[in-house]
């Protein structure tokens, strides 16, 4: 460990200067971004940043939407020039057309790698296309239709846990994004990795469910440092030349001052340790002579074992080494957990706010599910379900998860813009030079409610604009770079959402099953209180205020 001692201040020195560097040229030098319009930052230190990643940030973010073109330039960390993009053509440059130039940010790439482990969001380039090569067809449409009776297993105990617990309600109510978060863990559990995290029809201690349930509110609590944590990048490609040094940092990182940082470093000893066991598992059985273990895993219907079947049936060249296969457990477990759970959430929420909707949709269940026999549907007739596809994409339009994704280019480029852009000085241009290095927002919320492309409707909910013959010419000439219905909440081109069809399908199979099992209603005294609160990924409180993420809503069984 002698080592130690002259790498330390080194490491410290080093990024003095890079702080230093980027002051100065934040701060003094002049760049082309600065002639786009964009808001005033109220913040020396945190520039729009402060604005952007506030709870309550919806104003802002209608803000950006309505008041600028459809680039924005606004203010980073420490005076960093960010901007804020849902110009349809810029977007294609940046998601497809040139998305090896437009990389994630560095700063989230770093996080995830910290947090997940080398999984799909930690990787790039090359890197990235060798995961995503070996993972496409464990996404298919074959295998979502083979995983559909997995899921009907698994909501049919969610139904029967929920009413369990309406027998002890005097009211009731239940916890309705609670439920829902534990069944898109078991989902993705069974469907994912062929693991049971929470049997639903029962309460038990489940340290790996407490620590994805509390991932999200502690890294909410970590803005400052998500924002700067490119700045330790040189420390952390030491750790990672130094192993000594990566071992030594986290044997002592419960000195460091700060409660939260220590709390993020408990939950993902957690989810390291978990998903080693269930990767090993699987291990064993394929190395196993015992052939019924074997042939679990190779006839096996969850994911992982598909995945374990393609790496071995990879090229040599192809296939992935044991740590990344790891890091994909818990990359799949965040990806298709808080984002597909909150956003069934949100769809059970209108449904209350609009119980004409919510009757159209049963009605539209019950006879699919008189014409199929029985309760539990097949693939192909959830998907052909016209209304409740409407009222998924238009949810999903509307109130994406997540509001925008993060790049950077890695030299200077000039954007192509599908719209003149008016200058500060009233001049407009049809493109604009980036400077290598700039911190681009894709606007997800600002795209999906563009007026210029939606109408004027574009900030109602309307699941009924998706019924009609076609959507506006507006939308489809517009060609929106995403890779789900002219919309970006799933972003588009090489990094676009790998599982957004097991999304889909999760959501239908959960909607399916609640709303033909249970009639759903605000609670009494309640109407106004439910408040959706923008972090990474949106969550319901009681209240502005309310600390604990949670949708209380009233659940009647019904007789079906």
């Amino acid at each position: 460990m002698s080592f130690l001692g002259p790498i330390i201040p080194w490491a410290a020195l080093g990024c003095l200067l890079l702080l230093l560097w980027k002051l100065v040229g934040n701060y003094v030098l002049r760049s082309p971004l600065d002639a786009i319009p964009g808001p005033t930052p109220p913040s020396l230190l945190k520039g729009n940043m402060a604005q952007l990643q506030d709870r309550g940030a919806w104003p802002f973010l209608n803000h950006l939407t309505n008041d600028y073109g459809q680039i924005v330039k606004c203010t980073g960390m420490l005076g960093r020039r960010v901007l804020w993009v849902f110009d349809p053509k810029a977007m294609h440059h940046v998601v497809v057309k040139d998305q090896d130039l437009y990389e994630e940010a560095p700063s989230q790439i770093t996080g995830r790698r910290l947090s997940t482990g080398p999984g799909l969001l930690a990787t790039l380039g090359e890197h990235h296309r060798k995961q995503r090569k070996l993972l496409n067809p464990v996404f298919s449409i074959a295998h979502m239709r083979r995983l559909t009776p997995v899921f009907n297993e698994v909501v049919n105990r969610l139904r029967t846990g929920i009413k369990m617990q309406l027998k002890t309600s005097q009211n009731g109510e239940v916890d309705v994004l609670n439920w829902m978060g534990r069944a898109a863990l078991e989902l993705i559990g069974q469907g994912g990795f062929g693991h049971s995290f929470d049997p639903l029809v029962e309460d038990v201690q489940n340290d790996f469910a407490d620590a994805v349930k509390d991932f999200m509110p502690t890294l909410s609590r970590l803005v400052f440092f998500r924002l700067m944590i490119h700045l330790l990048d040189p420390f952390i490609e030491l750790c990672q030349r130094y192993p000594a040094l990566g071992a030594f940092v986290k044997r002592h990182f419960h000195f460091v001052p700060h409660s939260s940082m220590r709390h993020m470093k408990d939950i993902l000893d957690v989810l390291e340790s978990t998903s080693w066991r269930i990767y090993t598992e699987k291990k064993v059985a394929l190395d196993s002579n015992d052939e019924g273990l074997k042939m679990r895993v190779l006839e096996g219907r969850d994911l992982m074992s598909v995945m374990l079947r393609e790496n071995m049936n990879a090229d040599a060249a192809d296939r992935l080494p044991e740590e990344e296969i790891i890091a994909q457990i818990t990359t799949f477990t965040f990806a298709g957990t808080d984002t597909t759970s909150n956003a069934v959430a949100r769809i059970l929420h209108l449904l209350c706010l609009h119980p004409d909707v919510q009757e159209r949709l049963r009605s539209e269940l019950l006879e699919a599910r008189s014409q199929n026999g029985s309760q539990d549907l097949e693939y192909d007739e959830l998907v052909g379900l016209p209304y409740l596809d409407a009222i998924c994409r238009e949810t999903l339009r509307l109130y994406s998860p997540i509001a925008f994704v993060s790049r950077e280019n890695t030299r200077d480029v000039v954007m192509p813009l599908s719209t003149p852009l008016t200058l500060r000085d009233g001049t407009s241009t049809t493109s604009i030079h980036v400077p290598r290095g700039t911190a681009i927002m894709v606007g997800i919320y600002s795209s999906n409610r563009n007026k210029a492309i939606w109408g004027d409707d574009a900030c109602e909910w309307k699941p009924e604009r998706w019924l009609e013959d076609k959507l506006p010419d507006s939308v489809t000439d517009a060609k929106i770079p995403g890779v789900y219905s002219n919309l970006m909440t799933f972003i588009g081109g090489g990094r676009a959402c790998i599982g957004f069809k097991f999304s889909q399908l999760e959501m239908k199979v959960v909607l399916t099953m609640l709303v033909t099992s249970f009639r759903l209603s605000l609670c009494e005294g309640k109407n106004g209180d439910i408040v959706w609160n923008r972090t990474g990924i949106s969550y319901p409180t009681v209240g502005p205020d309310g600390r604990k993420p949670s949708l209380p809503l009233r659940a009647e069984p019904l007789e079906t």
